[in-house]
């Protein structure tokens, strides 16, 4: 029973075998179970391509380079894994102990069809009798004559998968590429170094594969933008199943709570995220910044709106130029002293969803005069929303359509310091709209940023500061109060 429990069941065997190694318990966290959840579809085939991004000493390592392997071997014996880490020295003491673990006699006892070759002691190469085993270097270092992997049968492909158990589909289970830390903390910001390691990806570590059907993980704290996992899920959109795993939760009402209390509790993480906030967003909120070169300072905060004698309700509306590109629609307080922030609709979806929402969203805050970009289709969209306003029965919001033609980019980057000067953010804004906060707070002064769109909404409000509403409207209509 507890062999088909180990097998059936990543964590189990994590358990069990963590416990037969140091005479202790594995204490479990859920984010151990949403990792082994992963690490399991991997085993049944589900999962090619897997990123998972947590802190520095939750885990990982035990569970998804150790555990997997033995694991792995016990399934298939003929499994071929590669263990890449920025170290020789941590990937050979991985493979060490997943060679040491598998010769104990309790693993012996429960899958004694799993021998290691006695030609094959290295800790950085060892095969099993069945043609299996490991090979275990650097990411930096050579691979040679050694393939992650089995390689594909030609005859004809399994159709009979949904009607396999767990363990029968694992069982065909050839093997995998392991990259656990593949870039050193002190060296994530040397553009020199990612570089070489995102580029020796695709050049060399990628193909060290048997088949395209062999998955590949990556497991790593995330240290910069334009890390590993930054860079491949930039350049593969879509290819890679990521669990990104933030040391900082919220449960169920909006509360912040630790991942893992056992480790860290939530005070103890707001103390190190105040000691170093940069480390702490890298390593533990799984949410990288440059070191330097951000755009934008501290935005501003408030609790309260306060009391103005000049306040006009105003919304700034940039389309989505293409495909990839967000629709930004800011709904903001100008007072005759700044800016304030009270609503955000920031989304990828097609412009069937986004007309009518933003017509929603301009109804529900009583928006006195929205501004709509026009430059590609915005017109249209402009023209759509108003009529949807209309027949929402909101006669009172304006919409106000305009092209433009200065540089955006350009725009953005000189008027940056009176973004940062005259708008207020509500408090807990990285809550309220988390995709629009990444994006704001992570805008790099220098290099490609990927998405510029929340960006221009926050400069066309402070281009349209002091303004007041368009003429055509009146004091009562649109909004002041």
């Amino acid at each position: 029973m507890t062999q088909i429990m180990s097998l059936d069941s990543s964590l189990f065997f994590t358990r069990y075998f963590f416990y037969q190694q140091y005479n202790r318990k594995y204490v479990i966290g859920e984010h151990h179970e949403l990792i082994t959840q992963k690490l399991d579809a991997v085993l049944r085939g589900e999962i090619k391509r897997l990123i998972i991004n947590i802190a520095p000493r939750y885990g990982k390592t035990e569970l998804a380079v150790k555990s997997f392997i033995a694991n792995g071997l016990a399934l298939n014996p003929s499994a071929k894994f590669i263990h890449l880490s920025y170290s020789d020295d941590l990937a050979l003491d991985n493979s060490e102990t997943v060679r040491d673990l598998v010769q104990q006699e309790y693993y012996q006892e429960m899958f004694p069809y799993v021998q290691i070759k006695h030609e094959s002691n290295s800790k950085k190469k060892w095969y099993t009798t069945k043609g299996g085993g490991v090979y275990a270097t650097a990411a930096a270092s050579q691979v040679t004559g050694f393939g992650a992997g089995i390689v594909d049968e030609e005859s004809e492909e399994k159709e009979l998968s949904d009607f396999l158990t767990d363990i029968e589909q694992k069982q065909g289970f050839g093997g995998a590429l392991i990259i656990d830390d593949p870039i050193k903390p002190e060296d994530a910001d040397s553009e020199t170094i990612r570089e070489r390691v995102n580029q020796r990806f695709d050049s060399t570590i990628s193909n060290r594969v048997n088949s395209r059907n062999t998955p590949i993980i990556i497991i790593m704290q995330r240290l910069h933008e334009r890390d590993l996992c930054g860079y491949l899920m930039e350049n593969e959109p879509g290819v890679w199943d990521v669990l990104s795993l933030p040391c900082i939760q919220e449960d169920e009402q909006g509360q912040e709570v630790a991942l893992w209390p056992f480790k860290h509790s939530l005070e103890e993480l707001k103390i190190m995220q105040v000691r170093n906030p940069l480390v702490f967003g890298r390593q533990y909120l799984q949410n990288p910044q440059p070191k330097e070169g951000l755009l934008y300072s501290d935005f501003k905060t408030y609790t309260i709106i306060p009391i103005s004698k000049r306040k006009t309700r105003k919304a700034y509306v940039d389309t989505a130029d293409t495909g990839s590109d967000y629709l930004c629609s800011i709904v903001y307080d100008e007072t005759e002293t700044g800016i304030y922030v009270t609503d955000v609709f920031y989304t990828q979806a097609p412009m069937e969803t986004t007309e009518p929402q933003t017509a929603i969203q301009l109804t529900k805050h009583a928006v006195a005069v929205a501004k709509i970009e026009s430059n590609n289709g915005g017109r249209g969209f402009a023209r759509n929303v108003e009529s949807q306003l209309r027949i929402m029965g909101n006669t009172k919001t304006r919409i106000s359509w305009f092209h433009q033609s200065l540089n955006k980019e350009v725009r953005i980057f000189t008027r940056s310091a009176d973004v940062t000067n005259l708008i207020h953010m509500p408090e807990g804004w990285d809550r309220k709209w988390p995709a629009f906060y990444k994006h704001v707070t992570s805008y790099s002064a220098t290099g490609k940023n990927a998405h510029d769109d929340a960006e221009d909404g926050l400069t066309g409000m402070v281009e349209d500061f002091g303004k007041g509403v368009q003429s055509g409207t009146s004091k009562g209509d649109y909004g002041f109060y």
